[in-house]
């Protein structure tokens, strides 16, 4: 199997720019490994927003994504509600931003509760009292 030719990609000025300013999230080292174009598309999908949402509803928004239990990305957390607090949102609204984005979690017990509960009654049915 031969090497990719690599000197022919596009330039990746998103990807360096996050590494350069220390905001590059090394979970992306494999994905940007396999596919540095993609990954560059991604991020830069990403900044879309910024140009239609005012700053304050962006970083709420960001928070709410890096604190999410399908995400968790603390560095991220952090960054967003900084940026958040010098654009003056108060401690109580990025507080609620997350108690709001934990209820993404409420589906572990929403799910798992009920089979539970089925797997305890059937236990209780097949064993002598």
């Amino acid at each position: 199997m031969s090497t990719p030719n690599t000197a022919n990609l596009p330039p990746t000025p998103i990807s360096d720019a996050l590494h350069a300013n220390g905001h590059w999230n090394p979970n992306w080292d494999p994905i940007a490994e396999v596919d540095k174009v993609w990954m560059e598309k991604f991020l830069n999908m990403g900044l879309h927003g910024k140009h239609v949402l005012d700053p304050k509803t962006f970083e709420l928004i960001a928070i709410a994504v890096d604190a999410s239990c399908t995400h968790m990305y603390a560095p991220g957390v952090r960054t967003h509600i900084r940026k958040a607090l010098e654009l003056g949102v108060t401690k109580e609204e990025i507080a609620a931003v997350l108690q709001l984005t934990s209820v993404l979690g409420v589906h572990t017990m929403s799910m798992g509760a009920p089979i539970l509960l089925e797997e305890v009654a059937a236990r209780q049915t097949q064993t002598p009292t």
